[in-house]
């Protein structure tokens, strides 16, 4: 497949009203030439609106949209030369393999050697080729997304959109299949927006993550940095997981059950907060914090063990498999010290 350069995107202060409400509030957005960027957020946040506008099948109220430095405001969804999967495979029951993914090619009146030929090498791409003459309901849903895929590369697009492809898919074959999107976006240089709520699904795959709320961006960077450098309570609380436990803001330092902890923003307010501590930042220890196992499960590479303070805040650490409380058992907690972040205490 012949690769194009990839394409610059932004989104400026783009608005989408629907009857007065807001479901895009000022989205800004920079995705660089070649770039994979998941949007993430809850159901609702706005991500899907987002990637609908950019596609142009959502009219936006107010703002830009610039593909390749061209704003494309007002320009049809079918000359934006997009690619886009949607969650639904929507493929043609009446059509084979390889007729659904030349059939963008087919509206675009290319010839049939040239189009058989561009189809064929698109589902090469997603290792079908050896399954172009069987129909949708011969196939598994793995399959079918792959199909889909194929039909949204064939054209050559400038931007591939992503709207929640794997979410109607087992956890096993939405491992495989996101590997591949990974490889094929990375090998053809594509740029790519990728819409999930699922975390571990935008961390895993993308460049740069965005984690919409209530129709903004509340952060935008890469995995490590959402995950290490959270920027709200809001980000903290969504991308992982976090303890949520109160204590008390100072001079950049915030102390929990009388240990000082660094603060990641330290011009926070004094005063009470609940600090987000990461359950791989806290250790089983000699001596500490007291507190009861409750639970303890086995995730394969690590061990989640969830223990109850005197004050009957739960709290989740995660640690080496080799360490096996029972529950009912008791243990006492110690912190790693490591930067968190920090919110109003409700």
């Amino acid at each position: 497949m012949i690769n194009r350069p990839g394409t610059p995107v932004e989104l400026r202060d783009v608005v989408k009203e629907y009857s007065g409400n807001r479901a895009l509030d000022g989205v800004q957005l920079t995705v660089k030439a070649g770039e994979f960027v998941a949007l993430l957020g809850p159901s609702g946040c706005g991500k899907t609106t987002a990637l609908r506008s950019l596609a142009g099948l959502e009219q936006i109220t107010s703002g830009s949209i610039l593909i390749d430095g061209e704003d494309v405001v007002g320009t049809p969804a079918n000359r934006r030369d997009i690619g886009m999967v949607f969650q639904s495979y929507s493929l043609f029951p009446h059509l084979s393999v390889l007729e659904n993914v030349e059939f963008g090619l087919r509206m675009r009146k290319v010839q049939a050697a040239q189009r058989r030929a561009r189809a064929e090498e698109s589902l090469a791409l997603v290792e079908l080729d050896h399954l172009g003459s069987r129909y949708a309901h011969q196939l598994s849903g793995g399959q079918q997304q792959r199909v889909a895929l194929a039909r949204a590369l064939v054209t050559r697009p400038r931007v591939l959109l992503l709207d929640e492809p794997l979410s109607a898919l087992d956890a096993k074959v939405r491992l495989q299949l996101r590997e591949e999107i990974k490889r094929i976006q990375t090998d053809l240089g594509i740029t790519t927006l990728f819409v999930t709520h699922d975390q571990e699904e935008a961390l895993a795959v993308a460049d740069r993550v965005a984690v919409m709320r209530s129709g903004r961006i509340e952060q935008i960077g890469t995995p490590e940095e959402l995950y290490l450098s959270p920027s709200s309570p809001f980000v903290a609380d969504f991308v992982g997981l976090s303890n949520r436990m109160p204590g008390e803001a100072s001079e950049g330092f915030v102390t929990v059950h009388g240990q000082a902890l660094p603060l990641l923003n330290r011009d926070q307010p004094q005063g009470s907060v609940l600090a987000y501590v990461r359950p791989e930042d806290i250790t089983i220890s000699d001596a500490g914090i007291a507190a009861t196992v409750v639970s303890s499960s086995f995730l394969g590479s690590l061990r989640r063990t969830v223990v109850q303070l005197r004050d009957g805040t739960l709290v989740s650490v995660q640690h080496d498999v080799n360490q096996r409380p029972l529950a009912g058992s008791p243990v006492y907690l110690s912190f790693d010290g490591r930067p968190v972040t920090v919110g109003p205490r409700g």
